[in-house]
């Protein structure tokens, strides 16, 4: 199944690395339960589509018999393929097709050269590829995020046209523009109340386009619960390793969604929390999911799993709330 196809061109020299040639996803897998763990046959197609002169990496499960498609994303510390290995996979298994996305500056998606993307970026590449989705197909449409994508899935749902998703799933949902959110998941204290105001001056300048580790900006170090795992993460400049733009985390950390979560009535949404998470624990998302009343929201705990999820039995309970909640929320249920 692991092949690759360019819905852009088909010109193979301008075509960007694929996973089936990197090591990183293959060393982390090994941490997962054997059921997760891919071979070149089992792992997702994939794929390149062009937006905005950017070629975004795609891993996709087709299935056009699927009832529901469900778009995966990443959040600051991981990237599309680690998304296919804990949900991707086992959900196209059940039936379901999947394509798990790498945003710009993650992955191997290629950025087009002399930009500098920002997350306000981040969230218009979901928004017009859910409408590509959408062009291809009628089918409902669920929007997954890990981590800071957990938030993505809120800003997207809020900006998108009214009807483009049946509902969204975050693994948090964390207000970067909440002062508490800030300090408990930046690096450290200082970081958070100092640095955002002088990244927020350097932003509006050439400044702007310069680099910062995402591991001195945020609590990376908890990214996952085993060590070795964290080793496998820390090594991988496509993932935890990653640095972004000044202007990128100036965004991230103020952006304003279209929609307020008190009007927020664009469709049903679900957290699934690792019960076991070191960097962004259940607290932090509760103010934010409180302020939703116009639309049914659930919240699923995870047992033992960290924040990227590498055990059981919170894998398998994630893997079965989602496939629940896509399949309520296809068919109308889950409002």
């Amino acid at each position: 199944m692991n092949t690759a196809t360019d819905t852009a061109t088909d010109t193979a020299t301008d075509t960007p690395g694929l996973y089936r040639d990197q090591q990183a996803w293959r060393d982390l897998q090994q941490f997962l339960p054997a059921r997760l763990r891919l071979t070149d046959a089992t792992a997702p197609t994939e794929e390149f589509w062009n937006w905005r002169g950017h070629r975004v990496h795609l891993d996709r499960y087709r299935n056009p018999d699927a009832g529901a498609k469900v778009v995966l994303h990443h959040g600051v510390g991981t990237n599309g393929r680690q998304m296919s290995l804990i949900l991707g996979a086992p959900l196209a298994a059940r039936g379901f097709e999947t394509v798990a996305l790498d945003n710009l500056g993650y992955g191997l998606t290629r950025v087009r050269p002399g930009s500098t993307p920002s997350y306000d970026d981040w969230v218009d590449l979901v928004v017009d590829f859910l409408a590509y989705e959408q062009s291809r197909d009628d089918r409902p449409i669920v929007l997954y995020g890990l981590s800071a994508g957990g938030m993505l899935t809120y800003h997207v749902a809020a900006k998108a046209p009214r009807g483009t998703l049946a509902g969204i799933v975050g693994m948090t949902f964390l207000d970067q523009r909440d002062r508490t959110v800030r300090e408990e998941t930046a690096h450290d204290r200082l970081t958070a109340r100092a640095g955002v105001p002088l990244m927020s001056l350097a932003a509006r300048t050439p400044a702007g386009a310069l680099k910062y580790p995402m591991s001195l900006a945020s609590k990376m170090s908890a990214l996952a619960n085993d060590p070795g795992a964290m080793k496998v993460f820390m090594k991988d400049r496509s993932s935890a390793a990653n640095w972004v733009s000044v202007r990128f985390l100036d965004r991230y950390l103020n952006y304003a969604p279209a929609v307020e979560p008190e009007d927020f009535d664009a469709c049903p949404v679900l957290l699934t929390q690792p019960a076991e998470d070191r960097w962004t624990p259940h607290h932090l998302s509760v103010p934010f999911l409180s302020r939703i009343t116009r639309v049914p929201v659930r919240t699923v705990l995870l047992e033992n799993a960290g924040h990227y999820p590498l055990e059981e039995p919170g894998l398998t309970r994630m893997e079965e709330a989602i496939a629940e909640f896509v399949t309520r929320c296809a068919d109308g249920s889950a409002h």
